[in-house]
């Protein structure tokens, strides 16, 4: 059973999902910052990351992203995030700006991805 605790620190995740603009960034401008150095995020399971993913994403479930925030590393290092259609990325980029990043971009759903050497 879900204590108080732990159903508010998953509400903001709710109400977040149910109004996120799911609004890719261009993908022009994702192969950019992913070609500058951006670390890529995929914020999916375990299973949909095991499926596929992109090349040298780092794997953090949006679900326990505010605990595993330190493994990002730097507030200042570009980040581009991706899951399967933007919504869970959204959700993503907002604990990230929260957690005092900046340059954080939701590249959409995997498919959205530009294709790596292009």
């Amino acid at each position: 059973m879900l204590t108080l605790i732990k159903c508010l620190k998953i509400l903001p995740l709710i109400l977040l999902g149910a109004s996120a603009a799911c609004a890719a960034a261009d993908p022009a401008l994702v192969r950019q910052k992913i070609a500058a150095g951006a670390l890529v995020l995929d914020v999916r399971t375990i299973e949909e990351f095991n499926a596929g993913h992109y090349p040298g994403a780092t794997h953090i479930p949006v679900q326990v992203l505010r605990e595993r925030i330190g493994e990002l590393g730097a507030p200042g290092k570009p980040v581009v995030i991706y899951c399967r259609t933007g919504r869970r990325s959204e959700i993503a980029r907002g604990i990230l700006l929260e957690h005092g990043f900046t340059d954080v971009t939701n590249a959409g759903g995997l498919t959205d991805m530009p294709v790596p050497g292009n």
